[in-house]
């Protein structure tokens, strides 16, 4: 169970645990990102939320197909939280591969990227998934989209809905 970590220093002149880098995270050419113990938690916590908004409860799975990103380990800290079983697909599978795995895990919500940079390139993260779900025979109702390269994505309305909104929702 994660517990808030307390804002007071640890002792004489040292940072308070809260404001410590939890997590450092380099990806895209230029882009850096660090979060502290207080900012990870609290985007869990959001998360949390953003998940039991769309139904989940504990014990159910959520399908988490992200490059390797920050909010893959957001979405792993609030699945913890509520329970819910985490369920990694990975972007390197083909449609016809990520269909099969989807059913496999049953899965109501995925938590995808719009699309994510490797090897030199942006690669379509989300249109894949889009495909996969179209094959038919999941139990997906909600795609959360997390915003990564900023590019046109395909949008199923009701369906799919942008992370950083559904955090942002209090």
């Amino acid at each position: 169970m994660l517990r808030r970590v307390p804002s007071e220093p640890d002792g004489p002149g040292l940072v308070p645990q809260a404001m410590k880098v939890a997590l450092s995270w380099t990806g895209e050419p230029g882009r850096f990102e660090e979060l502290t113990h207080e900012q990870l938690i609290d985007q869990s916590v959001r998360a949390a939320a953003a998940l039991t908004r769309v139904g989940v409860r504990a014990g159910d799975r959520v399908a988490v197909h992200l490059p390797l990103v920050p909010e893959s380990v957001i979405a792993t800290l609030a699945c913890g939280r509520i329970d819910a079983v985490r369920s990694t697909l990975p972007v390197s599978l083909r449609a016809p591969e990520l269909a099969d795995r989807l059913r496999s895990s049953g899965a109501n919500v995925v938590i995808t990227a719009d699309a994510g940079f490797w090897e030199g390139a942006v690669r379509p993260v989300k249109s894949v998934l889009d495909r996969a779900l179209a094959r038919g025979g999941t139990d997906v109702r909600t795609v959360l989209v997390v915003n990564r390269c900023p590019r046109p994505v395909a949008w199923e309305p009701g369906r799919d809905h942008w992370w950083h909104e559904a955090l942002s929702v209090d």
